[in-house]
């Protein structure tokens, strides 16, 4: 057990920094680069989507948009129990002087949220945008960790219940998690308290539909320095989409860890950014 939980704690396999002070460095990269973002981008913060206090979203818009522009919705990460909207739109700068907006999701992170809240927070924000901004030409689907774990359930979803198709067309799933199961046994579920019956129904793994025509491309990718469990999530997950006729790529990165691997979206140059 004690194993399961150093594969579940990210912060033990990067070489970069310590354990102690990798995560406050990551929380202050991201905390920085969203303050440079709302600096320089023209912005709508805190944008309600429902009417709880968690339900709401950051929209950064393009330099200078078209009548319609493509939109990169960004999950932010943290476990499901911290970080919020709030430092995650340092991916911005790159993407908005490309006509491309950016918004940023907030959902209720746990205690107070549990996993079934969450999903069903992150389908009704895509369901606000479409029905908000009519103009958006293509969602793309950006998540984190835990984001990645949530924008996954976004391509399992049935949408007839909110008479609204989201026209997903991307997915980037960077070092997520994608079965939940393991997680039951370890620190992470303690503020969760997921059940296995609530594990197994939020596991995008156990949940790939086959792929409809216009199913979107996804690309997951993970870190050279992401634990060997998050890796062979990343790997079996992007092998049961493909096995269902999913168009994916696997995006092994080197010279990053399951931190800076996303990091670096605020970077022009970054390969995850150019593509």
């Amino acid at each position: 057990l004690q194993a399961l939980e150093d594969h579940y704690s990210p912060s033990r396999w990067s070489p970069r920094l310590d354990r102690d002070t990798i995560i406050d460095a990551h929380l202050a990269v991201m905390a920085a680069g969203t303050e440079r973002a709302r600096d320089s981008v023209q912005t709508v913060l805190h944008v309600p989507y429902g009417n709880g206090d968690g339900e709401k979203l950051d929209i950064y818009f393009p330099t200078d948009p078209s009548e319609t522009f493509p939109v990169l919705v960004y999950i932010h990460g943290g476990y499901w129990q911290c970080l919020s909207k709030d430092e995650s739109g340092f991916a911005a700068p790159p993407l908005v002087s490309q006509g491309v907006a950016v918004v940023a999701v907030g959902y209720d992170i746990a205690p107070k949220g549990h996993m079934d809240a969450m999903v069903l927070q992150v389908r009704r924000s895509l369901v606000f945008l479409v029905q908000r901004y009519p103009r958006v030409r293509g969602i793309y689907l950006c998540g984190h960790s835990a984001g990645a774990h949530l924008a996954a359930m976004m391509l399992s979803t049935d949408w007839t219940e909110f008479q609204v198709v989201p026209d997903i067309k991307g997915a980037v799933l960077v070092s997520g998690v994608y079965d939940l199961e393991p997680i039951l046994h370890t620190y992470v579920n303690d503020a969760l308290n997921m059940s296995r019956e609530v594990a197994q129904r939020n596991s995008p793994m156990r949940h790939v539909t086959p792929a409809v025509p216009a199913a979107c491309e996804v690309l997951v990718a993970v870190a050279q320095h992401d634990s060997p469990e998050f890796r062979r999530q990343s790997q079996e997950y992007s092998q049961a989409l493909r096995a269902a006729g999913w168009s994916v790529s696997l995006l092994d990165l080197a010279g990053v860890d399951h931190f800076d691997i996303i990091e670096k979206l605020s970077e022009d140059s970054y390969v995850l950014t150019q593509v």
